[in-house]
């Protein structure tokens, strides 16, 4: 397998690795923790817009550089050198691992804290080492999270646990945030990169137009009423019945082998 460079941006690192059709975008900041800035965040959209268009890309892997951290957050002395404007739309940014049109898998190892974590709730899983540690601090700051983290949070584990979690300003380890439901699963350090590429294994053995749609269809779920996501579902469903995939499918199935899937 070979590793492949794409671009360089503000301590962000991107590789491609053709052979497993996947892209792992890096943030290399280890020296401060991964600590990502306001360029960072704009620069992070604009990686997942080009790996969105890249036909070579099926999955897409975060992490940070070093073994301490994932991202201990923002850069905090930033905040007061940008007009209260800009820091009201960071979510945008922050959201974009959520509106790639591909499967964005989250591998957290130490610290991800504040905006980090607010980037991992965005992906679609969130595979994690065992001293993994998940926190929104921002109260200590006088602040309250502003990049989605209270939104998605409280989606996934229900108000109580946001609440405390987050207006306790508490760190809460890997086994118990894998108990409410915020990790994926939870592994050694050792076994992290087999973990996430086990998940990447298995991905990759699905349509990835399939996988497209059904990740747009389970994000609709938390936009609107039961009834609207099921009229989206059934459009969905529909809209599949008429692909190359879908008939690949059902003869693979009648034929008692592996599908060999195209994205068509």
């Amino acid at each position: 397998m070979t590793n492949t460079k794409v671009s360089q941006w503000d301590h962000i690192r991107v590789e491609k690795n053709a052979d497993r059709q996947t892209a792992s975008i890096i943030l290399d900041r280890p020296e401060k923790m991964n600590t990502l800035s306001f360029m960072g965040r704009s620069h992070l959209n604009e990686i997942f817009e080009q790996l969105n268009q890249d036909d070579e890309v099926r999955v897409i892997i975060l992490k940070g550089a070093g073994e301490k951290a994932f991202s201990s957050g923002g850069t905090i002395t930033e905040f007061m050198e940008r007009h209260p404007e800009e820091l009201s739309v960071l979510h945008k940014n922050v959201a974009a691992p959520e509106r790639s049109s591909k499967p964005v898998i989250a591998q957290l190892q130490g610290y991800t804290f504040g905006v980090g974590l607010e980037i991992a709730m965005a992906c679609d899983f969130r595979v994690a080492a065992d001293n993994t540690l998940l926190a929104l601090p921002e109260l200590n700051l006088g602040m309250i999270p502003g990049s989605g983290g209270t939104q998605r949070i409280a989606r996934i584990v229900g108000i109580g646990r946001a609440k405390d979690m987050i207006m306790r300003a508490r760190r809460i380890p890997a086994d118990e945030a894998y108990q409410w439901g915020l990790l994926t699963s939870v592994v050694s350090p050792e076994e992290l990169d087999n973990e996430v590429q086990k998940l990447v294994d298995e991905l990759l053995r699905f349509s990835p137009l399939a996988l497209k749609v059904l990740k747009q269809v389970i994000n609709a779920s938390q936009e609107g009423p039961l009834s609207a996501g099921l009229e989206i579902e059934g459009y969905a469903y529909g809209m599949l019945r008429g692909t190359e995939d879908f008939k690949e499918g059902v003869k693979a199935f009648a034929e008692k082998r592996s599908p060999k899937f195209v994205g068509r």
